[in-house]
């Protein structure tokens, strides 16, 4: 053993040096970890709710949005098609919503919050291909109908409203998400107002 002094200055230096070396280490260590707990920015995105600007759609046009991986219509109706909405009831599978393809607020004959605007997903109940829209040719699929939904895989036909025609393949309507107005030219797709 030597008999030189101990330096417990130095000593406490290594001591304090070593620690905080070891604990930012550890912080490295464990911050990837941490974070790998954490969804990932395309898990969040396919979850997150859509704002979607609805003040430039014109009457008759359909512009698409993607929630959740999925294809969101938005379409504005004109007074003619929304007038004819009532006059289709005893050509339709579901014409008052029964089935819960739609929440609460969407149950009316417009499947929506106001008349003009359907909101809806553009996926085909049948086996999930997506439907064309038919703004002005839909009556070469339904006689006395000028717009509508038609799929042409298995020709499943859907009105304005998103309700599927009888005789079809489609076993129910078009799902409605679930949306609210933030303001009169913003809709916010995929969260209820109650949620918000």
């Amino acid at each position: 053993m030597s008999n030189a002094p101990v330096d417990t200055g130095r000593r406490r230096f290594l001591t304090w040096s070593t620690t905080a070396v070891g604990g930012v280490g550890a912080a490295f260590v464990a911050v990837p970890f941490i974070s790998s707990w954490n969804p990932s920015a395309k898990a969040k995105a396919a979850g997150a709710p859509v704002e979607v600007d609805v003040s430039k759609i014109e009457p008759g046009q359909l512009i698409r949005v993607e929630w959740r991986g999925k294809p969101v219509w938005v379409v504005r109706r004109n007074q003619a098609t929304i007038d004819s909405l009532a006059k289709l009831d005893d050509q339709l599978r579901d014409p008052h919503s029964d089935e819960p393809q739609q929440p609460e607020y969407a149950q009316n004959e417009y499947r929506s919050i106001k008349p003009e605007l359907l909101v809806t997903v553009g996926i085909c109940t049948h086996l999930g291909c997506s439907p064309t829209y038919l703004p002005d040719s839909f009556g070469e699929q339904v006689k006395g109908v000028t717009a509508g939904f038609f799929c042409p895989c298995h020709g499943s036909k859907f009105d304005m409203a998103g309700r599927v025609f009888k005789s079809v393949p489609a076993p129910l309507n078009l799902v409605v998400p679930p949306y609210y107005y933030v303001n009169d030219a913003t809709i916010l797709v995929g969260e209820d107002k109650e949620g918000a």
